[in-house]
């Protein structure tokens, strides 16, 4: 009898195990789940629950008040070459260099991760991110959605095997939401691993494989882990 083809073992990138965050006390119940290449796990719960505050504690940003993350089985640092190589992150914040155009900066970036053909992938990078007509400006004039769209840019024009997102649809417009989902998806299935905070039921539904509900731990002893079907749920109707 045939026992068919083994299915091949998960290429297990990050794990977090009974992980706390805080500042001085616990923001939400503890989370225990792994993300393997090629799989996109997306933090969902209310606002304030905590799930930017897991994702730094995921990025090296911020100190665990418990348990541990690692990174392809090392404890995650920031600071590591292996970190910085491997890992690419948006979070709400100006991380650009103010006194550089769009271009440069991108330019910067892809040249410090040792990307070839910088110019070309810049170019394709500022089209994808409809920000070629902004090009040669400085980022502190842009628009808050053109703002948005540079951030992204920047972590997807260098190499990366993991993408931390901490709510990447923020002050994106209709036609930027759904070239996003198409972007992340391609992401995940050209096998990045893929951590984000979303709050964005059709961007949840295209791209989770698994979700984790952030929960007060006076409610939860732990944050559950569900399927994108019951994430899109809660995220609809969160008062359940």
């Amino acid at each position: 009898m045939s026992r068919g083809r083994a299915r091949p073992a998960r290429d297990v990138v990050l794990a977090l195990e009974d992980l706390r965050v805080g500042y001085g006390r616990p923001v939400c119940a503890p989370v225990t789940v792994d993300v393997a290449a090629g799989e996109a796990l997306c933090l969902v719960g209310a606002n304030g629950a905590g799930k930017s505050t897991v994702l730094r504690a995921v990025a090296g940003l911020l100190q665990p008040l418990g348990g541990t993350v690692t990174l392809r089985g090392r404890a995650v640092d920031e600071r590591s070459a292996q970190f910085r190589r491997e890992v690419a992150s948006v979070f709400d914040e100006d991380a650009w260099f103010a006194e550089l155009s769009v271009a440069e900066h991108l330019e910067l970036v892809a040249r410090g991760h040792g990307v070839r053909d910088v110019v070309g992938v810049v170019d394709a990078e500022l089209e994808a991110q409809r920000l070629t007509g902004a090009a040669d400006q400085l980022p502190g004039s842009l628009s808050s959605g053109q703002k948005r769209r540079l951030l992204l840019a920047a972590a997807l024009v260098r190499p990366r095997a993991v993408l931390l997102l901490d709510e990447p649809e923020q002050r994106l417009d209709p036609t930027g939401r759904e070239a996003l989902a198409e972007r992340l998806v391609a992401e995940r299935d050209a096998g990045t691993a893929l951590v984000l905070a979303t709050h964005d039921v059709v961007l949840l539904r295209a791209l989770a494989t698994r979700a984790v509900v952030v929960d007060d731990p006076e409610v939860a002893p732990v944050c559950r882990v569900v399927d994108a079907d019951e994430a899109a749920r809660i995220v609809s109707d969160p008062v359940r």
